[in-house]
């Protein structure tokens, strides 16, 4: 049975009275609600997530570091100005695996299409470059251009795991177009990534024989890399991985 709201008895309008006695209608929050329902499920944002916000985003829990309530207060200033003070300026989100820059990142989409009626899109990143490596499949009907319209125009584009997949000339151009689309057309995008915000360093060999890490230049190419910082800000996310410390799966 469907709930029928009390508040406009399911009409989606309310009458409202003005202090002079004249009425107007005004919509319900119920229709407002379901709208921003409807914009949250063309969103594709997987289930896993779907109950990440950033009112229940932790930054309390035994071993966290500063820099998680920081990113917090940044995703927040974030929404209250968009669109308006971030004019088409995105999130770059670093860190290591398990300090949370998915559930912030999608957070963020949550509350721009709540709280700012913004409509957006979730991509995997490893997801997408599959998806547009298949429509090369001539017995896929979609095409690349099919694929990637709608990143290309999603008002908000999150972008998880950026750098993910191992570098190819082919990744690398795919990326390229990708950013440099919604870089030209200041489309908002948040991105988040598990490599360090730094130039190439390769895979020299470091003290005592040691094999550096790779950074996030490495993985997108270095030209990429610098288009980003013009893209978005840069939030540094640190600490230890939230889901072997404090959340392990269990069937309790």
């Amino acid at each position: 049975m469907i709930e029928v709201c009390s508040k406009c008895e399911g009409s989606g309008l309310r009458i409202v009275r003005r202090d002079d006695g004249t009425q107007f209608a005004q919509e319900c929050s119920c229709r407002i609600e379901r709208r921003a329902a409807r914009r949250l499920g063309r969103a594709a944002i997987p289930r896993r997530y779907e109950h990440c916000t950033l009112d229940n985003y932790e930054t309390n829990f035994p071993s966290s570091h500063r820099s998680l309530g920081a990113a917090l207060l940044r995703a927040r200033k974030f929404v209250e100005g968009y669109p308006l003070e971030t004019a088409g300026t995105g999130l770059l989100l670093t860190g290591s695996i398990g300090v949370g820059k998915t559930h912030l990142a999608v957070g963020i989409l949550q509350a721009l299409v709540a709280e700012r009626g913004a409509t957006g899109l979730f991509y995997d990143y490893r997801d997408l470059l599959k998806q547009v490596q298949n429509s090369y499949n001539r017995q896929v009907a979609a095409t690349e251009l099919e694929i990637l319209a709608p990143v290309f125009d999603a008002e908000v584009l999150v972008l998880d795991e950026l750098g993910a997949s191992k570098p190819t000339d082919w990744v690398w151009d795919t990326v390229a177009h990708i950013l440099n689309t919604r870089y030209n057309d200041r489309r908002t995008t948040i991105i988040t990534t598990n490599y360090a915000n730094l130039a190439p360093l390769g895979m020299e060999q470091g003290p005592r024989g040691a094999v550096r890490e790779e950074t996030l230049g490495d993985r997108i190419g270095e030209r990429m890399r610098s288009r980003l910082q013009e893209m978005c800000v840069v939030v540094e996310m640190q600490g230890e991985d939230f889901r072997q410390k404090v959340k392990r799966a269990s069937f309790g």
